[in-house]
């Protein structure tokens, strides 16, 4: 499924504010004239978008997936639509059974700004090194206690991948490939990569950022605009056994 999360408080429900979770909820239960109760793979932040999300449900409605993913889509608002639905195993666990993600980061490296695209991605005028940035990027692939890019507790990660790429002439797009992320963790790894593409600190102290758990020593944290779940990863048999929460707690 994908949605747009600028109107949204993130994908997990909250009190007194609208979350996509929330209107997946909704729009479900009234297709399948029940409560459901839905997991995301990736409890996304506030303004933080996804293109590749996975939700699990369960229903005792005799309705096939493709009815009721009609007519969730049609009850979903614009900005929010499940593209596909099935059966999943007894033990999937949409979030738990997880064994990896990867989200994405837009960034415009042009004087002005692209106002179709401002929902996508953050806009900086100025130049970057992106060389640098690429270089420091190299030393988040490993498994660590990644503290220093965390919104709250740390905790150990895998990273298996972390790329620059040039789309155009004006886009830069960072993907980042985990096991799990903490919370927060990668905005806070972009917002800190910006500072080596504007030569605040070079790679080496990059590093010794990263080895350092102490989120004081990495930068603010990248606008949620930019960031985007693309795609989340499975088991061949889609019903792998599901993590225990505390090994696997994931909110970005």
């Amino acid at each position: 499924m994908a949605y747009d999360g600028t109107a949204y408080a993130g994908f997990q429900v909250q009190p007194n504010a609208r979350t996509v979770q929330g209107e997946l909820e909704r729009a479900i239960s009234k297709v399948c004239d029940e409560a459901v109760r839905v997991t995301g793979a990736g409890r996304t932040d506030a303004g933080v978008h996804a293109s590749g999300q996975v939700i699990d449900f369960r229903t005792a409605s005799a309705l096939d997936g493709v009815t009721i993913g009609r007519g969730v889509n049609a009850l979903l608002p614009e900005d929010i639509a499940v593209s596909a639905l099935e059966p999943a195993a007894e033990d999937f666990h949409a979030r738990f059974s997880a064994t990896g993600r990867t989200y994405e980061y837009r960034i415009r490296q042009a004087p002005e700004r692209d106002p179709l695209e401002r929902r996508r991605e953050l806009h900086i005028a100025g130049p970057l090194d992106v060389a640098a940035m690429r270089e420091a990027s190299a030393r988040l692939v490993g498994r660590r206690d990644f503290a220093s890019f965390a919104a709250g507790p740390g905790g150990v990660r895998s990273v298996r991948s972390a790329t620059w790429c040039e789309h155009g002439d004006a886009q830069l797009r960072f993907e980042i490939t985990a096991d799990a992320f903490l919370r927060g963790m990668v905005r806070a790894i972009v917002g800190t990569l910006l500072w080596v593409g504007r030569g605040k600190i070079d790679p080496d102290t990059f590093e010794k950022i990263v080895d350092g758990h102490d989120r004081a020593m990495a930068g603010p944290s990248a606008p949620a605009n930019g960031l985007c779940l693309i795609a989340v990863e499975y088991e061949p048999s889609g019903g792998s056994a599901p993590r225990p929460p505390s090994e696997m707690d994931e909110d970005e």
